[in-house]
This record gives C-alpha cells, sequence and structure tokens, in this order.
C-alpha cells in the first residue's frame, strides 16, 4: 500500500516526475502518518517498483474499490429510458513518444521516430459513470478486438460507435440477448426485409427497417437480423442506427446513442484532472501502473463528491483535493461546509480517506 499511496499522491498533486513526488513528499514529512506512512519512499526505490510491481496489484484494486463502493456510484436509473443496465465502450488513446507501446501511422520526416501512444479500451456503466473493465493496449490495437474481452449479464444493453460493428458478434450477442445500439456504416451493404414505420415529425423518427445483413463465419457466409432507425435530432443531424433489440422504441434507440457520451465525458475528466502527458517511468508496466492508479484517483474523487452530495463539478473536487492533499481536514465535511469545516479539527480521521 505504501506504493499505491506515494503514487496516489503524485497523481493527486500532478507531479511532473519522480523526483516531485519525492521532493513534494520530503516537505509533508510531519504529516505522512496521516496518509499511512512512515517515511518518504527514496526516489530509486519507487522507480524499482514501478518496474518490477506488476501492474495487475493496482488493476485488482481499483476493481476491489469498485466492488466495494458499487452501492455509492450507482444510481436508481437512467434517466428518460426503461431499461435497467446500460454499458458504453470506447477508447482512449494517450500519445507518448516511446518504442515501449508503439503508435500507428508514418514515421515523421524530421527525425524518424513513429510516436507512440497506449490506448485504454474501457467499458462503463452508464449509471455509475465509472469504468467497470479496462484493457490497456499499445495504440495500434483496433478498438473492436476489446468486445471479445466483455461479458456482460443478459438482457443488458451496451452501446459503441460504428468502429466496433462486427456482425458474426452481434449474431452471437442476438443468441444470448445480449443487445447493443450503435451507428452503421456508410459503406453497410444490406437487404430490407420490412419497413416497420416511416417519418414521425414528433419524435425525429423518419424511417425504421427490419434488415438482413451478411458475414463471414469460416468459409460459410450467414446473415444477421437487425433493426436500422434513422433519425434526425433538434440540430438537424442525421443518424443512422442499428440494434438487434425490436422491443424498445426508435425514440429510445437514439437516446442509448445519447448516452454513449458519458464515456467521452469519462475520457476528458482523466486528461484534465490527472497528469497524463508525462509519464513516471519509461517501462510498459510503469505506464500501466501510472494509468491504473489515475483510474484509481478518478475513483476516489467521484466516490468522495457522491458521499458529499454536493453539486460542485469534478474539476472543482480535484481541484480543492489537490491543495488539501496534506491539509488535517475531513475532505467529505469541507466539502459540505468549505467555510467552517477547517475548524472542526478534532473529528479528523486517522487517514484522510481510507481505501479499505
Amino acid at each position: 500500500m505504501k506504493h499505491l499511496t506515494t503514487m496516489l499522491f503524485g497523481v493527486l498533486s500532478r507531479c511532473n516526475s519522480i523526483r516531485e513526488i519525492c521532493a513534494g513528499m520530503l516537505l509533508c514529512e510531519g504529516k505522512l502518518s496521516h496518509i499511512g506512512l512512515e517515511k518518504v519512499i527514496p526516489k530509486s526505490t519507487l522507480a524499482d517498483a514501478n518496474r518490477d510491481r506488476d501492474c495487475e496489484v493496482f488493476e485488482s484494486v481499483y476493481y476491489k474499490l469498485i466492488q466495494l463502493y458499487s452501492s455509492v456510484l450507482s444510481d436508481s436509473r437512467i434517466i428518460g429510458l426503461s431499461i435497467k443496465q446500460l454499458f458504453a465502450v470506447d477508447s482512449t488513446t494517450i500519445k507518448l513518444f516511446s518504442d515501449i507501446l508503439k503508435g500507428v501511422g508514418r514515421n515523421p520526416k524530421n527525425n524518424g521516430k513513429k510516436k507512440g501512444g497506449v490506448k485504454a479500451h474501457m467499458l462503463i456503466d452508464a449509471k455509475e459513470g465509472i469504468a467497470k473493465f479496462v484493457r490497456i493496449t499499445a495504440a495500434k490495437v483496433h478498438d473492436s478486438t476489446f468486445l471479445k474481452f466483455i461479458d456482460l449479464p443478459k438482457n443488458s444493453f451496451v452501446v459503441f460507435d460504428k468502429a466496433y460493428n462486427k456482425y458474426k458478434l452481434f449474431a452471437e450477442w442476438t443468441v444470448r440477448k445480449l443487445y447493443f445500439v450503435t451507428r452503421m456504416k456508410d459503406n453497410a451493404v444490406y437487404k430490407v426485409i420490412k419497413v416497420i414505420q416511416e417519418h414521425d415529425v414528433n419524435t425525429g423518427v423518419i424511417k425504421e427497417e427490419k434488415i438482413k445483413l451478411e458475414y463471414k463465419d469460416g468459409k460459410q457466409i450467414k446473415t444477421v437480423t437487425l433493426r436500422r432507425v434513422t433519425f434526425i435530432d433538434d440540430d438537424n443531424r442525421l443518424f443512422v442506427f442499428i440494434t438487434n433489440n425490436f422491443k424498445i422504441s426508435a425514440e429510445e434507440v437514439a437516446l442509448i446513442y445519447k448516452n454513449r457520451w458519458q464515456i467521452e465525458l469519462l475520457f476528458k475528466k482523466l486528461k484534465q484532472n490527472f497528469q497524463l502527458r508525462y509519464f513516471l517511468g519509461d517501462s510498459e508496466n510503469a505506464i500501466k501502473i501510472q494509468i491504473w492508479v489515475t483510474l484509481i484517483a478518478h475513483l476516489l474523487l467521484s466516490i468522495i463528491k457522491k458521499k458529499a452530495n454536493v453539486r460542485f463539478a469534478f474539476s472543482n473536487i480535484a481541484t480543492i483535493i489537490r491543495l488539501h492533499l496534506m491539509s488535517y481536514v475531513d475532505l467529505i465535511e469541507f466539502l459540505k461546509k468549505p467555510i467552517f469545516a477547517w475548524r472542526v479539527v478534532e473529528a479528523v480521521p486517522v487517514y484522510q480517506f481510507k481505501l479499505f
């Protein structure tokens, strides 16, 4: 836990290097006991730990925290939808100049060095806004490969962009009663079986069709039956959605896709509020550790926001915690009463925030 605590200090205080982490903690050496440390970990020891300690240790801590605080994070329902379980899938690329995790594209002319990068593939629960499953790969790994790793409960919905379209997988999900909503590719070849409804000025639905698409399964050519919904939004933008669910309304299909933007908001929070431009190690393991610790930091801040039940923006909470990271103040009480909470010193627990 000393390694995790030290890395959390670096992520939450937005340190750019291991030297900054150790120097920053040395200045707070008299306050380390309330975060469970007796002394500052030496710079070389921290660097060795980032290189040698398996990143799966931090991955397991992340999933343990989700399990522990699931009831705190979850909302009772998704506004405007009749479905109970909705998940969103997407990926974000974190760029870096490195040969460790290679990127894609041509080599630049100036130095011949290709820009490397890390791609974090994520599955989030729309009710929580938290990543429930994460897979970290090199940037060149295609998004669609992530779908085969996810395991979702029966009758749940998953939404993603058209980069993930795999008709064979859609056919398998239909048999398993796992439903999806995505956009149709512009060059998709399909056959219309039936027109379910046409133009509805009240809902924005232009056309709803039952279609068939072909896909290869080994040497065989098979078909999958899907529902195609053409929709125009309030800004006159045209969308063509496909889904394997024929029970929910066409308007809900569009609203489910709109909920996909929750995962974009998560990526925005991670990149704007935590330091992911500078890596604290030059090995693949060290890079992955930093990403997992960043996810843990985001999760902890989300838990604090929920427990405090305040309307502060996430960025405001991240800044407040960064400024008061080593203050003897109960963070949740401070957020509830930011003017008066600093006086209640005797109510402060031994640890600023307990992980377990």
